[in-house]
Formats: C-alpha cells, sequence, structure tokens
C-alpha cells in the first residue's frame, strides 16, 4: 500500500456514459509512471498492453516467463511461442527476454514489480481483494499468480466493472467472497470512476458519466470525494 499519494481534486465527467473497456485500459496506462516494471492480469488488464506508449519505457511482466512484453498480437504478427499468462498471443520489445517460471515467480514474490494490474470479484473499500474465487458451488476456482502478485507487487491496481451482471456493487464494504490479498489494493478503476482505497476507506477521484452523488447512492460503502470538494 503507499498512504502517501496525494489524490487530486475530485472530476466529474458528465457529458459521456460509462468508459468502455479500452478506455478503462488507457485510464489504467495513464497512471503508470515511466520506467514502472509492470504485471498485467488475465482478462481485461491485459488490454493495457495496447495503451502504454513507447516511450513511457514501461516494462511488463508475465508470470509464464517473459520481460518486456509488448502489445498484443495482430494477424501475420502471432507466434504461437510468445504468448502472455492468459494465453493470448503477444509481441516482443526490443530487448525482451525469457526465463523458466520459477524465476518470473521469484521476480513477482521478491518485490522487484512497481505495480500490478488485476481485476476482480470485488475489492473493500480498505483495499482488500477478492478475485480467485465466488464460493458458488460448481465454480471453478482460479488462483493462477494473483496471490503472488498481490503481496509481491510494491503497488496494486485493480480494472474492474464497477457492477456485476445483475447490479450488484463489486466495491464493497466488506469482501464476501474468499480473499486473495488483505488490505493490497491501491487503487480500483472502472467503467464508472476511479477510486483510492485504504485504510482511510474509499475516495472517489475522478467519475464518468455519473454524479458523484449518485454514485454515493448506488454504492454501500462510505464514499469522500477527493481535494476535500
Amino acid at each position: 500500500m503507499n498512504p502517501t499519494i496525494s489524490p487530486p481534486s475530485l472530476v466529474e465527467h458528465l457529458g459521456r456514459g460509462p468508459l468502455t473497456q479500452h478506455e478503462m485500459a488507457a485510464r489504467v496506462a495513464r497512471d503508470i509512471p515511466h520506467g514502472s516494471y509492470v504485471n498485467l492480469g488475465i482478462g481485461r488488464p491485459t488490454l493495457v498492453a495496447d495503451h502504454l506508449p513507447q516511450e513511457a519505457g514501461v516494462v511488463l511482466h508475465t508470470e509464464n516467463g517473459m520481460l518486456n512484453m509488448g502489445p498484443a498480437a495482430q494477424d501475420g504478427q502471432i507466434d504461437p511461442d510468445l504468448i502472455n499468462a492468459g494465453k493470448i498471443p503477444v509481441t516482443e520489445l526490443p530487448g525482451a527476454a525469457y526465463f523458466h517460471h520459477a524465476d518470473s515467480f521469484a521476480m513477482m514474490r521478491g518485490g522487484h514489480l512497481d505495480i500490478c494490474v488485476l481485476g476482480a470479484f470485488q475489492v473493500s473499500s480498505a483495499g482488500d481483494l477478492a478475485n480467485w474465487h465466488t464460493g458458488s458451488p460448481g465454480s471453478v476456482p482460479a488462483v493462477g499468480g494473483a496471490m503472488d502478485l498481490a503481496i509481491g507487487a510494491k503497488r496494486v491496481f485493480v480494472m474492474m466493472t464497477l457492477f456485476d451482471k445483475h447490479g450488484v456493487p463489486k466495491l464493497v464494504p466488506e469482501c464476501t467472497y474468499p480473499l486473495t490479498g488483505a488490505g493490497c489494493v491501491d487503487r480500483v478503476y472502472t467503467d464508472f470512476a476511479t477510486f483510492q482505497v485504504g485504510p482511510g476507506g474509499a475516495t472517489v477521484l475522478e467519475t464518468f458519466g455519473i454524479p458523484y452523488d449518485d454514485l454515493a447512492q448506488r454504492l454501500e460503502v462510505t464514499l469522500s470525494p477527493s481535494g476535500g470538494t
């Protein structure tokens, strides 16, 4: 966790609807500092790779053993030996390196990653993360490297829709699904808003297509606007 970050003043983007998946990915990419070492989790987070400009100097890591991964491969670029952890064909950037799976996990567990971007079923306002199992009968749990990333990365960003398909909020006072990590999430990027979470609770940094007051009414968590506005 990095509680020393001072959030900017709340920004409300009301002239548009909620963000698309690629717009969410671009929003996450904008907050990744130059030269960071970053792991992108399976699912929506992989889209962040397509929105990182080369001049950003961001080095992408995959737990299956690749460093300096590039954007997703397009037609004519596909190499079956170049895939990310989600088995999606990817490209390589100059200086890319390959190594054993165990070495890749040692990088994750050893605190060598500046940021990881993960998906989630739930995130609590205190920064608890639940993203490997819903606990539902018949559902297939999928731990992967999420637990290692959640505790090993210096900062954890979550990219998810704010509501599930039934309209139930995924940003919650307390997670009801089995935890991946406790108090590990720094920021949550959703289609309706961006939040900073942690011991002080959930702070809204910006909203997309919804006023702050309406957002606060739709969630069960206690929110505060950034910048004291």
